[in-house]
């Protein structure tokens, strides 16, 4: 027989009740962990999780089976769902359009892990706004033969970068073994300008360490060296969420940390268990991450001037993405047509 449990927790005009089912279902049968422990620790780090996805579209991860089964991703809402869930029309790269959850309070966040959410992928808008960025995103992902280590370093130098542009930016790890790194901007601008900012912050990053950093999209040119995934910051494109569990054995969490905790932490420091007593012992270390929105003006300068001085322009986009205006051919290298001796 299926357990079913109603849960009272407050919403913005009164309590809600959110039902759940299947508790003892185990998720992480290497930890032991249950459905039931998800949503606890999702209830413990609703405040800060909150900050990251409120009025943001909002993509769910779901493992309806746990880890070990088939993952499937939920662009649209889900059938069914409370009429306290907030939604927002997006419009994708290929002109469809979709209803996405928008969380906007705890209930939200105990709802989408009864149906097997694991991670939260919000999209860098806000629900007033769907087409203008109010967060810069850049993921740095270790290559085969390197780790979070190697991720840790090209972040540091990445900050320098940033701060140079005027720009502050907080890191989290992903869960994994790569870092992600936030800075709130104003959304003035498309999503086109600011994936050129992106690049710009990247391609300065591969200058100052060109054998540990790299902008190449094509696998064949990264060697070992962490990539700099420009691309994440293309329409439709998301990262998951600080405070988010991720489909690892461990049922690791994508943690914020300080810039000076992100060389001591390992990511397996962080998971469902661990997570909300960090939570209480340090605080939340994006909080001050609204403080200020940044401009990117100098950015996109940089970007003008690799294009005029350097000859580098627009970089490839994710193969279901039109073509876009400036884009280079989108054939890897080792299979494009030499021309004839």
């Amino acid at each position: 027989m299926t357990e079913r449990v109603e849960l009272t927790v407050p919403g913005p005009d009164g309590d809600r009740v959110v039902r759940v089912s299947n508790l003892d279902k185990v998720y992480f049968p290497e930890r032991g962990i249950t459905k039931g422990d998800v949503l606890r620790y999702y209830l413990a780090v609703a405040e800060p999780l909150l900050r990251a996805v409120r009025n943001r579209p909002t993509m769910l991860k779901r493992y309806p089976d746990g880890v070990t089964g088939e993952f499937f991703y939920s662009k649209r809402v889900p059938k069914g769902a409370p009429e306290w869930v907030r939604t927002v029309r997006i419009s994708f790269p290929s002109g469809r359009h979709a209803d996405e959850i928008c969380p906007t309070e705890p209930g939200v966040l105990l709802w989408a892990a009864n149906l097997g959410t694991f991670d939260f992928h919000p999209w860098p808008v806000r629900r007033d706004d769907v087409d203008r960025p109010d967060e810069l995103r850049i993921d740095l992902d270790p290559q085969p033969g390197t780790g979070f280590r190697e991720a840790v370093r090209v972040a540091g130098v990445l900050r320098e970068v940033m701060a140079e542009a005027g720009v502050v930016g907080f890191p989290k790890t992903s869960g994994g073994r790569g870092v992600h790194v936030l800075a709130r901007i104003r959304p003035e601008w498309d999503f086109v300008h600011v994936r050129r900012a992106v690049i710009a912050l990247a391609r300065e990053v591969e200058r100052r360490m060109p054998e540990e950093a790299t902008t190449a999209w094509w696998k064949e040119e990264r060697g070992r060296r962490v990539f700099l995934d420009y691309n994440q910051a293309a329409r439709d494109r998301t990262i998951a969420s600080a405070w988010s569990v991720r489909g690892t054995p461990r049922a690791t969490v994508s943690m914020p940390v300080t810039w000076e905790r992100l060389p001591e932490v390992d990511p397996d420091d962080f998971d469902v268990r661990t997570s909300p007593d960090w939570l209480a012992e340090h605080g939340d270390p994006h909080l001050g991450l609204d403080d200020h929105a940044h401009g990117i003006e100098v950015l996109l300068d940089w970007f003008d001037r690799d294009g005029r001085d350097r000859g580098m322009g627009e970089l490839p986009y994710p193969p279901e993405y039109p073509k876009m205006p400036g884009e280079p051919p989108r054939v890897q290298p080792s299979r494009r047509r030499q021309p004839p001796a």
